[in-house]
């Protein structure tokens, strides 16, 4: 089991530090007294200011700097990468959505492909000790085998977004191969949590429910979601920070590692949950299965307990109370 404390003398980059993930991972970093670099471009995908709520937060820190900017901009990347001295990477900038992907791919290809290759190309040119970057449980697609498991084969992505995250795993296998670069991929399973992303489920539906319009119900509510706390994906990432791949056989540091609940839950019992915390009932649209969608995610996380020890847990009941919470407090509803 590994356990390599983090150099908290160095500095961090979190790409996409005003995203969800990105603010509670810039704010760990932070609180165990790292220097952290943030950027981000701060699209318009969903509410800015939510964006710039988190960012605010983080800007309290005197070992914070912010730095807008986008990743796919090469000669930027560059430059920050020439002024700063980097010790590890966490890209987390991406253009996330699964639907969003159909609707319009080309910000997909200039986030999730010419961004993450500008990142690569950075971190050949200014080496650093570990690049981390966001995968994502869709690469997973229709796969029937469960639990998912990273020794899995994932050739059959059903959105472009699944297929752009697919491609980042095997551009960074390259560029580990090719140049050394210690990387590791990050497959999330459905986070969620306080100041979690609009376009995800908790938030649609306690929205949806707050101000009595009918919640989406796909797949005529015959899903399952390995939903995951932010927290246990926080936990998890500060395990693998400190920790590149170990050498392959063939002497490649290249590692993929599945970050979910190992748990999927019900999405009727979502629901029924969120309900039961916000105190009210929602009105229900039953629907179709929407294109690129898939009807299950569940994560086999053997390699993070068998090398942290460590596996996420909260339940839905408690991270669905923290989320209701934080939403009545952030919108002011009594």
């Amino acid at each position: 089991m590994r356990n390599n404390e983090l150099e908290t003398s160095k500095t961090y980059l979190v790409t996409g530090a005003a995203g969800f993930i990105g603010y509670y991972l810039s704010k760990a970093l932070l609180d165990k007294g790292a220097k952290v670099i943030g950027i981000d471009n701060m699209n318009d995908y969903y509410d800015v200011s939510i964006k710039e709520h988190r960012l605010s937060f983080l800007k309290k820190y005197d070992l914070f700097k912010f730095v807008k900017m986008d990743i796919s901009d090469k000669e930027a990347v560059f430059k920050l990468f020439e002024d700063n001295d980097i010790y590890s990477v966490i890209n987390l900038a991406a253009q996330a959505g699964v639907r969003y992907s159909i609707q319009n791919p080309d910000a997909y290809i200039n986030s999730n492909i010419i961004g993450f290759f500008n990142i690569l190309e950075a971190c050949r040119h200014y080496p650093v000790e570990h690049l981390l970057y966001a995968s994502s449980s869709s690469v997973y697609g229709g796969n029937k085998k469960v639990p998912f498991s990273v020794e899995d084969k994932v050739d059959n992505p059903v959105s472009l977004y699944a297929a752009t995250k697919k491609s980042n795993e095997l551009m960074a296998y390259s560029y580990s191969k090719l140049y050394g670069i210690k990387s590791t991929g990050l497959r999330f399973f459905t986070v969620y949590g306080p100041m979690g992303r609009p376009d995800m489920a908790a938030f649609l539906f306690a929205d949806a429910i707050m101000h009595d319009r009918p919640i989406k119900v796909f797949n005529n509510g015959d899903m399952k979601r390995d939903f995951t706390y932010i927290d246990d994906i926080i936990a998890g990432i500060m395990n693998i920070i400190p920790n590149p791949p170990l050498p392959d056989e063939g002497g490649v540091c290249y590692k993929v590692y599945n970050i979910g609940n190992n748990k999927p839950e019900d999405l009727m019992t979502f629901i029924g949950t969120l309900e039961e915390v916000i105190g009210k009932e929602a009105k229900k649209e039953f629907l179709p299965m929407q294109p690129g969608d898939v009807p299950m995610t569940y994560a086999d996380v053997t390699d993070l307990i068998n090398d942290f020890g460590f596996k996420p847990d909260t339940s839905i009941k408690e991270g669905l109370s923290r989320f209701a919470n934080w939403y009545k407090e952030y919108y002011s509803i009594d």
